[in-house]
């Protein structure tokens, strides 16, 4: 899935765990993945490393099916803005990108300037005083 997740969608979210500091991380990509635990590290099958993943309340239904609990996972791909800034994404940003700082159980998080970042604004050069 992408950033397109609704509140409804993550309603058994109980904690949202960082495996590292992400204040310095302009966004990162999130998807819900099917797990077979509602807590605990997820597998991760993805290039890249994830970033984060939540953990879900003991009233969170598996799928009747699978057998299978959604859960969020954040990650970053090796060609992201964090690793590669002259890339693909020095301006903008994949459609699943949020702000990692708008990111709460429950909530699905947004896309911010700082996520979504375009080209910087081209600014005048300063008249000249006196």
């Amino acid at each position: 899935m992408s950033s397109l997740l609704s509140d409804g969608d993550l309603a058994h979210e109980a904690e949202v765990v960082w495996l590292e500091n992400v204040g310095d991380l302009d966004y990162v990509r999130q998807a819900l993945d099917k797990t077979t635990r509602r807590r605990n590290k997820p597998r991760y099958a993805r290039d890249g490393r994830m970033v984060g993943y939540t953990e879900l309340d003991d009233s969170a239904p598996a799928d009747p099916d699978s057998g299978l609990y959604r859960r969020r996972v954040f990650f970053l791909l090796p060609h992201d803005r964090d690793n590669d800034p002259d890339g693909l994404y020095q301006e903008g940003a994949p459609g699943e990108a949020i702000d990692p700082r708008t990111i709460r159980p429950r909530r699905a998080g947004q896309k911010t300037w700082r996520s979504q970042r375009g080209p910087a604004p081209m600014t005048a050069p300063a008249a000249p005083t006196g």
